[in-house]
């Protein structure tokens, strides 16, 4: 998913190849009925907090360079400045904590669409390939909410390629994307979501290997009560 790539955004993720403990990537977009609305991102590696305490004591593990808590935080900054820069985008905020291992970015937006590239360009400034492709758009006329999904093959391809001992740091791990509305959902066009009991907020949550692997989709169409 686009934003589930924010992981790299949070820079966390550098921390990622050491572990062997599932960890979670959260989704929140929060849309008002004018269109404007508001982003939360958020990385956890609470479950893994002694693990990755350990390995922040290390200068490599099993060939990768463990980064130092200020190289972490100075590229987070430097992700946040990029925001901050970006059309569309204001309120820009981020929190880190290295206690417990947990990352977040929040902004607001004007539209939703203004947050379709941010994740691909943040990423392409660290030289990394998308694996997927993933955009947004809100109708304030039908009110409905809509976004769509693809994953690119190539990411499959070198998922596969990893070692047993990598592809097993992926076990457990979660994407869950919630999306919260002003007015009650009338519908949601994807089967693995759930709409809350105050039909105000839609919930997906899936296993990050299926949607490196393609068994997932979490493309959705919303309505939202006229």
């Amino acid at each position: 998913m686009n934003l589930k790539q924010f992981y790299k955004l949070l820079l966390f993720i550098v921390l990622i190849p050491l572990l062997s403990s599932c960890f979670e990537v959260i989704e929140e977009i929060s849309i008002k009925n004018d269109g404007t609305g508001d982003v939360v991102l958020t990385i956890n590696l609470s479950q893994s907090k002694t693990k990755v305490a350990s390995v922040m004591l290390l200068d490599s593990v099993q060939g990768y360079k463990v980064p130092s808590k200020q190289k972490i935080q100075q590229e987070l900054n430097e992700a946040v400045a990029y925001l901050k820069k970006s059309e569309g985008i204001s309120n820009v905020k981020s929190t880190s904590d290295f206690n417990n291992y947990i990352a977040t970015v929040s902004f607001s937006f004007k539209d939703v669409s203004n947050i379709n590239n941010i994740t691909k360009n943040i990423l392409a400034r660290q030289k990394i390939k998308a694996t997927n492709t993933s955009s947004y758009h809100y109708n304030k006329a039908s009110k409905t909410f809509s976004r769509k999904y693809q994953a690119i093959g190539n990411a499959k391809t070198a998922f596969n390629k990893l070692k047993a001992k990598d592809k097993s740091v992926f076990n457990g791990a979660t994407y869950t994307s919630i999306y919260r509305f002003e007015s009650a959902v009338t519908s949601s066009s994807n089967p693995a979501s759930n709409v809350s009991k105050s039909k105000k907020a839609v919930m997906l949550k899936s296993s990050i290997t299926d949607l490196i692997n393609g068994k997932v989709n979490v493309s959705n169409t919303i309505q939202l009560s006229k």
